[in-house]
């Protein structure tokens, strides 16, 4: 295969004038050296380039593979991957200012720290018990605090209510989890909760309570999007930026400072790619300059994704990965059989 059409395989060219070669060609007779399946598993790569413990965050590299089984892989995290999530809501006192349904739709979308591993899914005919359901209770009252109980409508005209108000707002932490059957010992080393404590679910004033039990369920992003384990997952493909002829002194400082992402960089009086990663392709170093132009090649790879998963905390975000890759194969599996 020559370069020109490794090239026109490889890669989408981005010009001034346009984008080149940006759609797939994988029938049977495009190329004469389409690949079999042992080089397919020779070239796929992942390369884990940043993970960011603190806010769950993972960004790797996926390589040697078409657009179609990386967005597979997108969608299966983002829509397949399961998780626990509260789907029926028993509310037996809410005098808030927040309506029955909206608090129940506000509940359903707090993260519930639970393995949904170690759970079985319910079906419509079974009956909640301890293999697959968690159950929570809320019992919360708003009063003035004892300081301020003397104190004038007027004396607290100048004071926020969370200041002489006791539960004046109502966090995902007020929640108490329920044991059910032997729930409390298999889980005692690591108790069930919410993932986040800090969650504001309603905000009360004096003589306001909130009576409710929430039972949750595991399931599918797919069926709803509170089950969803992901913030988001997303990928961009990989930018390739190749200086074909020197770029030297002014011209040089000029275009490391047209770049808006401090892609280039001058080193030697002469301009280098410095950090090809951050491109985003707008073209501003070539845009209305002929020499650019010229010398300057833009693509991107179409077998390199960058991917970044950002996880709720139900799950760290490699255990999504690997969850989706399980899936993914499972379906793969599964295709082959009934062919």
């Amino acid at each position: 295969m020559s370069n020109k059409t490794q090239k026109m395989k490889k890669n989408i060219v981005f010009t001034n004038e346009g984008i080149q070669h940006s759609q797939e060609m994988n029938y049977s007779a495009a190329f004469t050296s389409e690949e079999d399946f042992n080089t397919f598993k020779e070239n796929i790569k992942i390369e884990v380039i940043r993970y960011d413990n603190k806010n769950k965050e993972l960004e790797f590299d996926l390589m040697g593979v078409d657009a179609p089984i990386a967005n597979a892989l997108r969608r299966i995290m983002i829509a397949e991957v399961p998780t626990m999530a509260i789907h029926k809501v028993y509310i037996y006192q809410n005098t808030s200012i927040i309506p029955d349904e909206v608090l129940a739709h506000r509940l359903g979308l707090i993260p519930i720290y639970a393995d949904p591993r170690l759970f079985e899914e319910k079906q419509e005919e079974d009956e909640y018990n301890e293999k697959n359901s968690l159950k929570f209770t809320l019992k919360i009252k708003c009063s003035k605090k004892e300081q301020y109980k003397n104190y004038s409508e007027a004396d607290l005209e100048n004071l926020t209510p969370e200041t002489y108000l006791e539960n004046a707002i109502v966090y995902s932490g007020d929640f108490k989890w329920v044991s059910q059957g032997e729930q409390n010992k298999k889980f005692e080393e690591n108790p069930i909760r919410m993932v986040h404590d800090n969650i504001i679910v309603a905000k009360l004033r004096e003589n306001q309570e909130i009576i409710c039990e929430v039972i949750c369920q595991k399931g599918i992003g797919k069926t709803h999007a509170k089950w969803s384990p992901v913030c988001t997952a997303y990928y961009r493909l990989m930018p390739e930026i190749n200086i074909n002829s020197d770029i030297t002194g002014a011209k040089a400082q000029e275009l490391k400072e047209r770049c808006p992402l401090k892609v280039y960089d001058v080193q030697n009086n002469k301009a280098i790619v410095s950090n090809e990663r951050a491109c985003t392709m707008c073209r501003e170093c070539i845009r209305e300059d002929e020499e650019f132009n010229s010398k300057i090649e833009l693509a991107k790879k179409k077998e390199h994704f960058i991917f970044t998963v950002e996880s709720v905390g139900i799950y760290e975000p490699h255990e999504i990965v690997k969850e989706a890759i399980q899936i993914l194969k499972q379906k793969a599996s599964s295709f082959m059989l009934n062919l």
